[in-house]
């Protein structure tokens, strides 16, 4: 037996004992559970997922289904998750098969291919898993186990070491079982080969590991260059209505926060009072408007930089303060928030009590 032969035939003998074979778009397996799941795993931890995966189905079982459903309800079912351009690609990829592929997901890769958020990992992870096809996989475990089993030099994340792992991987395919050796990667890279601290005395194939052999473990894969992330800052505002219902704002359908519902934003609490003003009829002057509270600044990570939010909070506003609601702005009520989609600073923010900042 090959050396490649036999890396995917100890792969597999070890997740058949220790891999996940109870994921709940495994039974039933089919091309539309296991898209959803990939591209909900996609920057997200499978327990995390889970959850919002079993909800996601039961509300939007198949490819029709989601292809017809408001964008609302999908970024609702979304809300939390985080990365909401994979909702909205998801979105549009089903109208796509609605439109393109009869309402199925097509199996031909070139098709799966330009569907939108459907990268080639996403679409080899899809095509070995629905239907057992020879496709190789390259997520961020695979690259970190293939970069340690081959003593791949040089961060994953660029292209000409992105191109050396591809080769490597689509290298080790097995002639059969498709689907368990991608899932079997999978769990290999997330439960023992880990980021910290793997546990290479466990390992089934630590006999033809560089890194491990040479004592590199902890140096591969190279890290990414350390780059400090910029700071932002905006304020937030958290207008009530005498029946405590929140003013919510619809996102512009590209940047930050895309599509959803959010709390009107402003650069700082003079902008905040004269957008309040020119919104609200029965005020001919911003400074007609009564002074908010300051409640404790909101912090949230994005990948390429950091934002402090400070929520600028008016309770029992008086009708003459009040904004009508148009297509993009609207009341709702705290039992209606579940039906929106939300980001999850700011739902958290509506959800929580109303602590005013310390002077």
């Amino acid at each position: 037996m090959n050396a490649h032969a036999d890396y995917a035939t100890r792969l597999l003998a070890w997740f058949d004992v220790h891999g996940r074979h109870d994921l709940p778009w495994q039974h039933p397996r089919t091309p539309y559970r296991v898209w959803l799941s990939e591209i909900m795993l996609q920057q997200t931890q499978v327990r995390v997922v889970i959850p919002y995966f079993e909800r996601f189905v039961a509300a939007l079982p198949d490819v029709q289904a989601l292809a017809s459903a408001p964008q609302d309800t999908v970024l609702a079912l979304w809300s939390g998750l985080g990365y909401y351009a994979r909702a909205r690609n998801l979105h549009a990829a089903a109208q796509r098969c609605v439109d393109m592929h009869g309402g199925d997901l097509p199996r031909d890769p070139v098709a799966l291919l330009e569907l939108p958020g459907i990268g080639r990992s996403t679409a080899g992870a899809i095509l070995s898993q629905a239907w057992g096809d020879p496709f190789a996989i390259l997520d961020g475990n695979v690259k970190r186990v293939l970069a340690r089993r081959h003593a791949v030099e040089g961060w994953p994340g660029q292209p000409k070491v992105e191109t050396r792992l591809w080769a490597i991987a689509e290298g080790l395919l097995p002639a059969n079982r498709l689907a368990d050796y991608t899932q079997a990667q999978m769990d290999f890279g997330a439960t023992l080969c880990t980021r910290h601290n793997p546990a290479c005395l466990l390992c089934p194939v630590n006999a033809d590991c560089a890194a491990f052999l040479q004592g590199r473990v902890d140096e591969l894969p190279t890290p990414r260059p350390a780059k400090a992330l910029p700071e932002r800052e905006a304020s937030v505002l958290l207008l009530e209505d005498g029946q405590g219902r929140v003013l919510l704002e619809k996102r512009p359908p590209t940047g930050v926060w895309a599509s959803l519902w959010s709390l009107p934003q402003a650069a700082d609490e003079a902008q905040a009072l004269d957008w309040l003003a020119a919104q609200s009829p029965g005020i001919v002057d911003p400074v007609d408007v009564d002074s908010p509270s300051r409640l404790q600044p909101v912090q949230h990570g994005f990948t390429h930089f950091r934002l402090r939010l400070q929520p600028l909070h008016w309770s029992g506003l008086a009708a003459r303060h009040h904004v009508r609601d148009n297509d993009r702005l609207r009341w709702v009520a705290r039992d209606e928030l579940a039906t929106l989609g939300i980001p999850a600073p700011i739902r958290t923010l509506l959800l929580a009590p109303r602590v005013a900042q310390e002077d």
